[in-house]
């Protein structure tokens, strides 16, 4: 395809379309990743509650509890698909995302004295929490929805990929906010006595437990308020305009980025998929829709978001000095790194050998911090490991995964395929993040060799089970299913 020729549609166009999209991937990894570093001071506020134990296990449901909304987002996201459309849907979940950052700063507003914690104000922030989730649900399924229907065949996987670098640019900017945040400030010191019970330090730095945590939560409030202003400027997909009986519509859209010739022949293909609406979500048979979910699965069963919501705790904990947030930061600057490399490289090698290295490199990651771990080595080489584990994430399963899901599924069964698929990797991410706490306190080889094995075994189903969507058309799924 010319990239300058009028005839071909313009690039500028799609472009713009396709970047204000990804903000609401930016938006994901920023709401998931903040937790990262104010966990620490989040559990040091709510330790000196008067009418309740704050514990581990409630740390971790507290840490994970936008995890909750997020499974529920996933769910639904076919059913605002479908109904809303995937503009409005994505605008729903701008406002979702602002209430929640305001909310999560200020969980007293109304109802409770402030820097008071007690028990009824703990779930008030989570509620809040888990409105947020349920924007990032929303978005994690909608937002490669809309760009692969938008998006020209030749060049899908590389902007649906672009997704997955707006998440991961996410966490790395709210990795540098949380740094420069904390700035000379240090997180709490959680001391545990002989009954295991936890209690805040008197020679805690107070700023972080009660100030710090809330900046944190509040800054997510302006890349929100911006997603939802600029979703205003861009068109509803011309996949959605054609179940709706909006041809003229899509058609208009798809020249604009297509050129004439090109969009009357996509339109066809749309068309000749999409006429029945109502088709059943088995209509293409059990195996899509499991690939589909193994896939969410795996991603998550790997373990990493375990890393990437603890990472200043486990830096610390393998000998990091600084309490982990620089290196947090770097790790964030390598993950951008390693997901431009899937960018660069899904469209010319394909999904399934991207994959297959990623799960590979992640599963030697995870089995040398396991490793150092059993034979008590800190500082250089643990760090190393565990950025090594999320760097070969980064170019496989993080954007890969997400440009399958949008990929896989026939037209007619998307958002409802997608939806389930989505809710299962929030589920799956829940479990391991609510988890990794308590797994992570009772041996961190074990953890490690458990989310290592996972990776092998994710290697294996990619190998076997998962079909390549390299150069077809969304069309094509519908044919290849139906086989």
């Amino acid at each position: 395809m010319n990239q300058t020729s009028p005839s071909d549609g313009s690039k500028l166009y799609l472009y713009s379309i396709t970047t204000v999209a990804i903000l609401g991937g930016l938006l994901f990894g920023y709401d998931t990743a903040v937790i990262s570093g104010a966990e620490k001071g989040l559990e040091g506020f709510f330790l000196s509650a008067t009418d309740f134990h704050y514990d581990k296990v409630m740390h971790g449901i507290t840490s994970s509890s936008a995890l909750l909304g997020c499974v529920l987002g996933g769910a639904f996201s076919g059913i605002f698909a479908s109904r809303l459309g995937r503009r409005n849907s994505l605008r729903l979940a701008a406002v979702l995302f602002f209430l929640s950052a305001l909310g999560s700063y200020y969980p007293e507003f109304l109802f409770f004295d402030y820097d008071k914690p007690s028990w009824n104000l703990l779930i008030a922030f989570n509620l809040y929490r888990i409105l947020g989730g349920i924007g990032v649900g929303l978005a994690s399924a909608v937002c490669p929805m809309y760009i692969a229907e938008i998006a020209p065949s030749n060049i899908r996987g590389t902007l649906v990929s672009c997704n997955q670098f707006a998440i991961i640019f996410g966490m790395l900017v709210v990795y540098f906010v949380n740094y420069l945040i904390m700035g000379d400030h240090q997180n709490p010191i959680v001391l545990k006595d002989a009954s295991g019970l936890l209690s805040l330090s008197p020679d805690s730095d107070m700023w972080t437990v009660q100030t710090g945590w809330r900046y944190m939560f509040g800054s997510e409030a302006f890349p929100a308020a911006l997603f939802g202003m600029l979703l205003f400027f861009v068109p509803k997909t011309p996949r959605y305009l054609v179940l709706v009986q909006q041809e003229e519509k899509a058609f208009s859209i798809l020249e604009k980025i297509n050129g004439r010739i090109k969009a009357q022949e996509t339109l066809a293909e749309i068309k000749a998929t999409a006429h029945e609406k109502t088709e059943k979500l088995l209509t293409y048979g059990v195996a899509v829709i499991v690939i589909g979910i193994l896939l969410s699965v795996f991603q998550q069963a790997i373990g990493i978001n375990a890393v990437l919501y603890y990472a200043p705790r486990i830096f610390e904990s393998a000998g990091a000095e600084g309490g982990g947030m620089m290196q947090t930061v770097i790790m964030g600057v390598v993950n951008i790194v390693f997901t431009l490399v899937a960018i660069f490289t899904v469209d010319r090698f394909g999904r399934k050998p991207l994959l297959i290295i990623g799960s590979i490199g992640m599963a030697i990651g995870a089995f040398a911090v396991a490793g150092c771990d059993s034979m008590g080595v800190k500082g250089l080489m643990p760090v190393l490991s565990i950025i090594v584990y999320a760097a070969f994430f980064m170019m496989s399963w993080g954007p890969i995964c997400w440009v399958l899901i949008a990929e896989i599924f026939p037209n007619t069964i998307r958002g409802k395929a997608v939806a389930i698929a989505v809710a299962f990797q929030w589920i799956f991410n829940y479990i391991v993040s609510s988890t990794f706490p308590a797994l992570y306190d009772f041996s961190p080889m074990f953890a490690y060799s458990l989310y290592g094995a996972v990776c092998v075994l994710a290697a294996i189903f990619v190998w076997r089970w998962v079909p390549e969507t390299k150069d077809k058309t969304l069309e094509d799924m519908s044919r290849l299913w139906k086989k």
